[in-house]
């Protein structure tokens, strides 16, 4: 495997940061999970403009511009000749001292990009739904490290998938401080009623999701009516279907909340459409490369 460090191709073996990376040391950076499908890169442009709206909603600036940074990670899967990839792209504040103060952190920002295989949940679960369990970390405040940022400070999600997993679940249901539902630990999330999609929007604790953003885009080509509004978890437990939206999970049918059935306890007819419609969009919308 060959990892992007620094505008280098280098072997895994030897791709390394410093120690003293604030990356490593606090959190302090930003970071983008990307795909691609049969050489066609998804949504690509979406996904470089959040890595850079994060990276300067927490000022760092990243010393490529949005087009070096496109040749940067094609680069990375040609070398190793992935024709279907998940994309890390990551960005942190770079080298400093062991204190918080980022003018600290001397020279360039340290850039890492990885491409590898993934898969995420089990094919049943594509096929059969899963389930999920609310879990008690609450989502970040806005006003705290705003869940639009996407940091490479994931604390608050790997603590509530611990809390999944402890209670054996593949995924945990996230609320906001309000008691209102947020997101899972790493998805977006969808509910159907009555034949129309609900999904909470961006200001209640949720990441502007590339995959939420692209069901929406399904639901007007499909004519199905589309919300976003503010969903508590009595929402979920009497919707109809359910399900889960995010890059590496693509789209995963939820078919049991809390222990609660979702409608008649399978993925359901709009779900099943709209993973239909995502599957045919995927090999056509991207950015494409030769290996």
């Amino acid at each position: 495997m060959k990892i992007y460090l620094n505008g280098e191709l280098v072997d895994k073996s030897k791709a390394k940061v410093s120690v003293f990376d604030h990356g490593y040391l606090y959190g302090d950076g930003v970071f983008e999970g990307i795909r691609s499908y049969n050489k066609l890169v998804f949504k690509l442009k979406e996904h470089i403009d959040r890595l850079y709206e994060s990276a300067h909603s927490i000022m760092i600036d990243i010393p490529l511009t949005k087009n070096q940074m496109e040749e940067a990670i094609i680069r990375t899967i040609k070398a190793n000749k992935l024709k279907d990839a998940y994309i890390r792209v990551i960005v942190s504040r770079g080298e400093g001292d062991l204190g918080l103060d980022p003018r600290k952190c001397k020279g360039n920002h340290t850039i890492v990009i990885i491409a590898d295989k993934i898969s995420l949940f089990p094919n049943k679960l594509y096929k059969e739904g899963m389930e999920i369990i609310t879990v008690p970390t609450v989502r970040n405040l806005c006003e705290a490290v705003n869940p639009q940022i996407k940091s490479l400070n994931y604390l608050n999600n790997v603590l509530a998938k611990v809390e999944a997993i402890n209670s054996g679940h593949q995924e945990g249901l996230m609320l906001d401080h309000l008691g209102y539902v947020a997101e899972c630990t790493g998805e977006n999330i969808f509910v159907v009623k009555q034949g129309e999609l609900f999904t909470p929007p961006q200001c209640m604790g949720t990441l502007r999701g590339i995959t939420r953003d692209t069901v929406l885009d399904i639901s007007k080509k499909l004519k199905i009516p589309a919300h976003e509004h503010v969903l508590t978890r009595h929402e979920f437990y009497i919707s109809d279907e359910s399900f889960l939206t995010g890059t590496a999970a693509e789209i995963v049918p939820v078919v049991r909340v809390d222990g609660r059935k979702i409608g008649t306890g399978r993925p359901g007819k709009i779900t099943k459409r709209i993973m239909e419609e995502f599957q045919k969009i995927t090999k056509t919308d991207g950015v494409k490369y030769k290996i």
